[in-house]
């Protein structure tokens, strides 16, 4: 069987298609030639085109294609809560309460640490040694107002130390032991304060009287304080340094003047005890120590090295009736020369009975400051006599 007896038999090809085929097929084939030589890096740039143009064309796809797997994920999600919310709110709550508990721990260690900060930070000016204290009793009555410290003698509390907290003066050390001090408050009936207005500088005792704003008295002049003035401590009396704050002054319903004080702004559970003694230890002893003080004039310099020598020790001095025999021979030697006649036949003179006659020395301690003995006075010549 021939081909023309075949079911193609019949088919005939135009000769423009076939042309024009053969010519696709080359124009192909000469491009794939062409760029066999740079089929590395038009690879890779293809590469990158279809990788864009597949993500391009892929992304609503798998939008849409992942959208029921999300659906379902949430729809169990919603079940699991919904079937598990009493568990997982039980242990919502337990951790609610104790994160509680750590945020009230913060919170007091945080006002904790700003008192620590302002105790640390309190200053005078001269400075003042200083004793940190906790406050571990409060004694109250209707009269008596106290508060006990942990901090005694072994600290250097002496009686009569100031107690300030980080707002102000609380009052002083009544009584002190070994590890504990008594504090008397400034609102205690036995409270007397030498204190002073800042504004006018007039001077008052703040009087306690049980009750929370002290009482102001002694007040002299006219209008002296006013409501509102700045009230410190004067350091009269030598029991306070000058300037520590104290409080402001108010006008009581009794029509007295008062002090709301500062220290009742916060609670005295920490104080400061200051180690003040006196004013003698305010002054810079080696800036008064120092060479560039003006020296002493000589004769002050000289009584002061004078007070400081040792005393000498005392020597036996003779007594003045040793002293006094060598002007008794001197008068008789005078009166031999003014009677010559009577010179050759004379015998030895004798004194009269009442002049001094020479003593034996004795030796006597002379006192430190000794003064000169007296000398006696010389016989006259009327007192000697001849025989």
């Amino acid at each position: 069987m021939s081909l023309r007896d075949g079911p193609f038999q019949d088919l005939k090809v135009p000769l423009t298609w076939t042309a024009a085929v053969a010519v696709i097929v080359a124009m192909v084939i000469g491009l794939a030639l062409l760029l066999g030589d740079h089929r590395g890096t038009l690879q890779g740039q293809a590469i990158g085109a279809s990788r864009g143009a597949l993500d391009t064309v892929l992304k609503p796809v798998a939008n849409v294609a992942s959208a029921p797997v999300r659906w379902a994920g949430d729809g169990v999600n919603a079940v699991k809560q919904y079937f598990f919310a009493v568990s997982e709110n039980r242990r919502l709550r337990a951790e609610v309460a104790d994160l509680s508990q750590w945020r009230d721990r913060a919170v007091a260690l945080r006002s904790d640490n700003a008192r620590y900060e302002s105790l640390l930070g309190l200053k005078t000016d001269p400075p003042i040694p200083m004793v940190g204290a906790r406050v571990i009793a409060d004694s109250r009555g209707p009269f008596a107002n106290t508060r006990l410290a942990d901090a005694g003698t072994e600290a250097g509390v002496m009686v009569g130390n100031p107690v300030m907290t980080e707002h102000g003066l609380v009052g002083r050390v009544l009584g002190v032991a070994n590890g504990v001090s008594r504090i008397l408050l400034l609102t205690d009936v036995a409270s007397r304060t030498p204190v002073l207005d800042d504004r006018t500088n007039s001077r008052a005792i703040l009087t306690g009287d049980a009750t929370d704003d002290p009482r102001l008295d002694y007040l002299r002049g006219a209008d002296p304080v006013k409501a509102g003035d700045r009230i410190l401590t004067s350091g009269d009396g030598g029991l306070f340094p000058r300037g520590l704050p104290v409080g402001t002054v108010v006008q009581g319903i009794d029509g007295n003047w008062r002090v709301r004080l500062d220290s009742e702004d916060g609670p005295i559970d920490l104080v400061r005890i200051l180690l003040f003694r006196d004013f003698s230890q305010l002054a810079d002893q080696k800036a008064l120590s120092a060479t560039g003080v003006p020296p002493l004039p000589p004769a002050e310099a000289a009584d002061v090295a004078a007070r400081a020598k040792p005393e000498p020790v005392p020597t036996p001095t003779p007594t003045p009736a040793a002293s006094s025999a060598k002007p008794v021979a001197s008068a008789k030697k005078s009166a031999d020369s003014s009677a010559p006649a009577a010179a050759s036949s004379a015998k030895p003179k004798k004194t009269a009975p009442g002049a001094a006659k020479p003593a034996p020395v004795t030796p006597k301690r002379a006192p430190v400051a000794a003064k000169p003995a007296p000398v006696a006075p010389k016989p006259s010549p009327a007192a000697v006599v001849s025989p």
